[in-house]
């Protein structure tokens, strides 16, 4: 088949100057072809990066929450141990104490003075 239209003598063939304003305009399509091809494609890219930026956001949102329950019960757990400690600290001052008694008492018996 034939890709050229067929002339007859109902359809003069076109002149010249038609010819080169269709190729123009033909070039100018391929161009804005090309260019609206460019753009689907950097739209597409933008979406993927969307799309992966938005995973990373869900995911540190995650990792915050996570996070965040560890560090609650890393505060639990120590404000168990500080009052641990201050009940230690506490027992062993009294401890302390009685001991210097003891030793108080012991030295003041065996020094008859």
């Amino acid at each position: 088949m034939n890709d050229r239209p067929v002339y007859g003598p109902a359809s003069p063939e076109p002149a010249h100057g038609a010819v080169a304003e269709i190729d123009a305009a033909t070039r100018r399509l391929m161009a804005a072809l090309d260019a609206l091809e460019s753009a689907v494609e950097r739209r597409r890219e933008a979406d993927r990066d969307e799309d992966e930026l938005a995973t990373r956001i869900q995911a540190l949102g995650v990792d915050r929450s996570r996070l965040a329950d560890k560090l609650d019960s890393t505060l639990v757990k120590s404000r168990r141990l500080e009052r641990a400690n201050r009940e230690i600290a506490g027992r062993l001052d009294v401890a302390i104490g009685t001991l210097r008694d003891v030793l108080d008492a012991e030295n003041a018996a065996d020094d008859p003075s």
